[in-house]
């Protein structure tokens, strides 16, 4: 018996994110069009298209962004020489990693090293602080994928949860997205951090394999928005822990630490992605 529309859909999200899930495992490795496919169980004729109307954006497009952010995290938080970190997003040359790199984060390479390498907290009165606000969250339900280790990792569980919602048609109607952080870096070893990728869904909605419906109750925040790349955002917790909280009279809740995503990491540059980081308050 043929499948139905809907159970096709279904079953070329489930193969769409099998190979997100791939190429973030393998961004090292021959990512041709004929070893996606055959990952996806997909003939490499239609493969291309398919991939692109379920994530939103070609496999080549998926492969340079995560590849891009990887360099831009090594930027940030090692000493690696930029042409091997060019080579490893690549790049044939320093060159040709310095134009895509400046192209998407604002910056090139040694400048964007220079202005995070170590990670600035400006000082009281700088103008490039950003403002703090106290609200309330209005709450959400959400669906949810856990995700263990690097929170600068958790792009590929995004993937997933865009993968399986485009195939069953709910990213027709605007979705929040929100990323939930448990633990502090700083503190708990890398590869023990919890984190989980959310998108906000109905109630009643049915999830995938490995996921968990979460809510996030109304809540009383301090919100800070965050424009860059996600590589930056350590600078807005520094200010909201480092500058702000101790001269705010306020004390955090015992809830984690959550993001909302507001715009799209397939549709705009690194250097326009749109961050609102929640820091729940007591009160």
């Amino acid at each position: 018996m043929p499948k139905t529309k809907t159970t096709t859909r279904i079953d070329y999200g489930r193969r769409v994110a099998r190979v997100m899930a791939y190429i973030a495992d393998h961004l090292d490795d021959d990512l041709s069009l004929e070893t996606l496919a055959e990952v996806a169980c997909f003939s490499p004729c239609h493969f291309h298209r398919i991939y692109r109307g379920i994530a939103g954006e070609t496999a080549s497009d998926t492969i340079r962004r995560l590849r891009l952010h990887r360099a831009a995290n090594e930027l940030a938080r090692s000493e690696r020489p930029i042409e091997r970190i060019a080579r490893r997003a690549g790049y044939g040359s320093v060159e040709a990693f310095t134009r895509a790199f400046g192209a998407d984060h604002g910056l090139p390479p040694a400048a964007y090293r220079a202005r995070l390498t170590p990670f600035h907290v400006p000082l009281n009165g700088d103008d490039s602080m950003n403002p703090v606000t106290i609200k309330t969250f209005p709450g959400a339900h959400v669906a949810a994928l856990d995700h263990r280790g690097d929170y600068q990792a958790i792009g590929r569980r995004f993937d997933e949860l865009a993968a399986w919602a485009a195939g069953r048609g709910l990213l027709e109607t605007p979705r929040r997205w929100f990323g939930i952080y448990y633990d502090d870096p700083a503190s708990v070893p890398v590869a023990e951090l919890r984190s989980e990728a959310t998108i906000e869904v109905d109630p009643d909605t049915p999830l995938g394999d490995g996921m968990v419906r979460r809510e996030i109750p109304p809540l009383r925040v301090a919100s800070i928005l965050h424009k860059g790349p996600y590589a930056e955002l350590e600078r807005a917790y520094r200010q909201l822990y480092g500058e702000w909280l101790p001269a705010s009279g306020e004390e955090p809740s015992d809830r984690p630490c959550f993001e909302h995503y507001i715009n799209d990491a397939r549709t705009v540059p690194p250097s326009e992605l749109l961050t609102e980081v929640f820091l729940p308050l007591k009160g």
